[in-house]
Formats: structure tokens, C-alpha cells, sequence
């Protein structure tokens, strides 16, 4: 099996570093080489070594079976928890769509499952010129959208979904996560996100449960 995906997020803090360490830990359990990436990583802190690293990149790692060295894992890493363009300007570096390309390709000869998570949202930009949008062009992996469920979420997994297929994309499936433990009519807005998106649900989390996902082999 060669397969990977490409984790993207209707906005930061939705919860794409648990989905994307579920689906890793899923491929591991089916028993394929899989890793995780996360190109661009804002808030990181520096280790013993002195090295930026992201609790997010190791989120990803403890469940990888395949290591690999952290420049490809996570290529650009950045101390400030803020939007990665910014954080990159800030320190005088030019975030290159290319380079994360390298990266994933490298990676990929490496294990059978490479499970890739965004950063932010899918138009968040990583320079002057490009964004996510344009990394998940060049990579041009199946997408899975985890939706961050609450107030608002309807509109925001309708956008999200409706500028991946601009781009031409393939929407491979959606996560719906409860990310507000109070959200009124979760069911409602569940279903209403069902009849409108037409890939398929693949996993609908409630507040602080498990990940599980039945439609990927």
C-alpha cells in the first residue's frame, strides 16, 4: 500500500493534530509504515539541544513507526505561536512551497502511509504569494477536512470544501469534531453538514472522544 493524505483544518485549533495522530495510529494498527509531517509549525520552544520543536511534531512522532530526520518531518519551525507567514518574516526566513514538496517526497520513499497536517486554515498564507492552498496543490494528496464543530461551522467546512475543489482537489473525507463542549444543536448541524458535503463523514467525534475511522483501509 502506498497512500498518503493531507490533514487540513476549517481553522487553527480545531483539532488536526489529534485527527492526524488517529489516522497515523490506524495505518500503524493495519499494519503499513507510516509517518507523520507537519511542514510549517508556529510555537515552538527550543529542546536541551537548543533545537526549535513543536508539541505538535511530536504529537505525530510518538504514534510514526518509520523516524526520520526532523528537516524533513517539520521543515519550518518557528518560535512565535502566530500565523506562519508572520513568524517566518519575523525571523527572515521565505517559507518555499518546493521545499516542503522535497520534504514529503523524501519521506515518502520511506514509508508505505505518509499522513500530512496543515497549518491554520486551507488559505492561510505561508509567504507573500502563496498559501496552504498552494502546498496542498503541489502535494496534491487526498485531503481529509476535520471540522471544527461549533458555532459558525457550517459556513466554514461549506468554504473550506467549496475553494478545494476550485483548486481542483479531492476531497478524500471529513472528520466532524466537537471542539465546543456546549454547542447547541450538534446533531442538527451534523446532519445539515452531511447533506451538503458530499465525501463521506468518516469520523464523528464528540467532545474529548475517541477518533475512529471505519472507511479507511
Amino acid at each position: 500500500m502506498k497512500q498518503s493524505y493531507f490533514v487540513i483544518g476549517t481553522d487553527t485549533n480545531v483539532g488536526k493534530t489529534y485527527v492526524a495522530s488517529a489516522l497515523i495510529q490506524h495505518f500503524v494498527d493495519a499494519g503499513h509504515q507510516t509517518i507523520g509531517m507537519k511542514p510549517i509549525a508556529s510555537g515552538c520552544e527550543q529542546n536541551a539541544q537548543g533545537v526549535l520543536v513543536n508539541e505538535d511534531v511530536l504529537a505525530l512522532s510518538v504514534v510514526s513507526n518509520v523516524q526520520a530526520p526532523l528537516d524533513l518531518i517539520n521543515p519550518y519551525r518557528f518560535a512565535p505561536a502566530i500565523a506562519p507567514h508572520i513568524a517566518a518574516e519575523q525571523a527572515g526566513v521565505s517559507i518555499q512551497s518546493d521545499v516542503i514538496l522535497q520534504a514529503y517526497q523524501q519521506l515518502s520513499t520511506m514509508a508505505d502511509v505518509v499522513i500530512v497536517e496543515g497549518a491554520g486554515g486551507f488559505l492561510v498564507p505561508i509567504n507573500a504569494r502563496e498559501t496552504l492552498a498552494d502546498v496542498a496543490t503541489q502535494l496534491n494528496l487526498p485531503i481529509i477536512l476535520v471540522v471544527g464543530m461549533r458555532l459558525g461551522c457550517i459556513n466554514h467546512a461549506l468554504l473550506t470544501v467549496e475553494a478545494m475543489q476550485a483548486c481542483g482537489l479531492t476531497l478524500a473525507g471529513w472528520v466532524a469534531n466537537q471542539i465546543d463542549p456546549d454547542m447547541t444543536m450538534f446533531e442538527e448541524n451534523l446532519a445539515s453538514l452531511q447533506q451538503r458535503i458530499t465525501a463521506p463523514c468518516l469520523s464523528v467525534v464528540h467532545w474529548q472522544g475517541a477518533v475512529s475511522f471505519d472507511l479507511l483501509r
